[in-house]
């Protein structure tokens, strides 16, 4: 992908980047488009969210069945999660970041 500089002059409109799209494109465009996109979009979150899960459980050290018991949740819950299925929410997902973060104060507390 090519990277563009662009100087803006707030005091000057003109110098401001004209944005292009393709007017026929967008009209041309169906709800089933629209729809198919989505539902693209959402399974690759929900694959962005079972690497992120991995990657941090895996560099805890632990197994799947450890981080299951350390942060009492089912083995089928970690797994789900792992293999796009579920995606962690609310508390887990706070509980991700702060894992992530700060492995070994996290660890410590979870012990």
């Amino acid at each position: 992908m090519k990277t563009h500089r662009v100087t803006i002059d707030l005091s000057e409109p003109k110098s401001l980047p004209q944005g292009r799209f393709d007017a026929g494109r967008v009209d041309a465009t169906t709800e089933a488009d629209i729809t198919h996109h989505i539902a693209e979009d959402e399974a690759e979150a929900a694959q962005d969210a079972a690497r992120y899960t991995r990657k941090v459980r895996k560099r805890l050290g632990l197994t799947q069945q450890e981080l299951a018991e350390r942060i009492n949740v089912s083995l089928d819950t970690i797994r789900n999660w792992e293999q796009g299925k579920r995606a962690p929410t609310g508390a887990a997902k706070a509980l991700f970041r702060i894992l992530d973060r700060s492995p070994e104060t996290a660890l410590a507390a979870l012990q």
